[in-house]
């Protein structure tokens, strides 16, 4: 019988491009997960805000095992009714039109991103080409995505970037209004930087986007992949600003799991997504999309969205009793179930050492950059799980602050 393969494997087998944490998870069930040595973990990782439902969903296996027994893949050359249905839904609950699929966050922001410059080309002309982004974002990691992102680091070592693209600093309308001009064919911003430090955007900010986009002929991409599909408390986050996108890009919990996204768009800008323009092998395909239904389905419905607002309540209370105790964060913040706890000055860095502390006690945790803790679970997370996760926080925590 073979030896089941080791974290080692990965040093010796894999590009060292990732450093993941010792425990190798072989199985899960709801919010917990257990390891090769059967050791229990609570789960308030959430595989990066993509388990929306937790680990082995009933409704998520049904939709899996029944279309796997029917359709797996034709390729955009034919259409399947799955993509057909998914894309029905994702329309009449949102302000789209129309919808594209592909298979990541990264691949979905690639497409908003050339729709947008394409738009503009055809309705403008080649000389209105000029994205404007935010510091600190994060849109992906192929070449235009991660520059359009805000964050250095992620493209240094893979020039020359792709030009045209220019960052201002999110929350703050006067640094948009001193970059956009006539030349700009879009603005894109997260409703919440997640990788950038699990910040949302105040009211203003996103109301005096939309307006400098219609001043300016612009184009308005809100990029949900992470704060997308119920993570926020609503189906997607621009629902809570009253501001209606031109593009939205959504991966992560739109597939509980299974690697599925979409850009959504409206019949004003989608034309110019002409036949050949774009494609993806992947995109559409059927098992993706008869999962992405009926997870879609499942979180959208008034109890679970509820039931985010009120898990947060929960998880914020049980961060702040740990703080009253220890000192460790200087705020607290996020919407629904994606939150982030910032490192007060004494501990500022150290956020990354409390994932393998965690790991010891038994609960998967995130972090945000190296200064932020941040929390993405099941948005079904059990109450009682959300307590006994809590108490193992502080207990890793308590191992951060006094190591003796």
């Amino acid at each position: 019988m073979a030896a089941s393969p080791t974290r080692d494997d990965f040093d010796r087998y894999m590009t060292p491009n990732y450093s993941p944490q010792q425990a190798i998870p072989v199985r899960g069930e709801g919010s917990r997960l257990w390891d090769q040595a059967d050791k229990e973990y609570i789960d308030f990782a959430g595989g990066i805000a993509v388990n929306a439902l937790g680990h082995c969903h009933p409704a998520l296996v049904g939709a899996l095992t029944a279309q796997a027994n029917k359709l797996w893949h034709l390729s955009n050359v034919y259409t399947n009714e799955p993509a057909l249905a998914l894309a029905k839904q994702m329309v009449e609950r949102t302000f789209a039109d129309k919808a594209y699929f592909c298979s990541s966050g990264g691949e979905a922001n690639e497409a908003a991103f050339k729709l947008a410059r394409r738009w503009a080309f055809d309705n403008f002309g080649e000389k209105k080409h000029k994205i404007i982004s935010f510091r600190q974002a994060f849109h992906g990691r192929t070449l235009f995505t991660v520059s359009v992102g805000g964050q250095p680091k992620y493209s240094e070592g893979f020039g020359p970037i792709p030009g045209g693209i220019v960052h201002a600093e999110f929350n703050d309308l006067d640094s948009v209004r001193t970059l956009i001009d006539d030349d700009t064919c879009a603005i894109v911003v997260e409703p919440i930087q997640g990788e950038g430090g699990v910040t949302p955007a105040t009211p203003e900010f996103m109301q005096g986007l939309r307006e400098l986009c219609d001043r300016h002929q612009a184009l308005l991409v809100v990029d949900e992949v992470q704060s997308g599909v119920g993570r926020s408390g609503k189906l997607y986050a621009y629902m809570h600003y009253g501001v209606t996108p031109d593009i939205l890009t959504t991966a992560k919990a739109l597939g509980g799991g299974f690697p599925v996204g979409a850009m959504l768009t409206t019949d004003r800008v989608a034309p110019s997504l002409a036949v050949g323009t774009h494609g993806s092998t992947y995109g559409g395909n059927a098992l993706a999309c008869a999962v992405g239904l009926a997870a879609l389905t499942t979180i959208d419905t008034p109890e679970v969205l509820a039931g985010v607002e009120r898990r947060h309540a929960l998880f914020r209370e049980h961060l702040e009793v740990i703080n009253r105790k220890y000192g460790v964060f200087k705020e607290i913040r996020g919407m629904g179930l994606l939150i982030g706890a910032e490192m007060s000055d004494d501990f500022e860095g150290r956020a990354r050492d409390i994932l393998p502390l965690a790991l010891e006690q038994g609960l998967m945790i995130l972090v945000a950059g190296p200064n932020v803790l941040r929390m993405a679970p099941s948005l079904v997370i059990p109450e009682a799980d959300i307590q006994e996760g809590m108490a193992r926080l502080e207990l890793a925590i308590g191992q951060l602050v006094d190591p003796s």
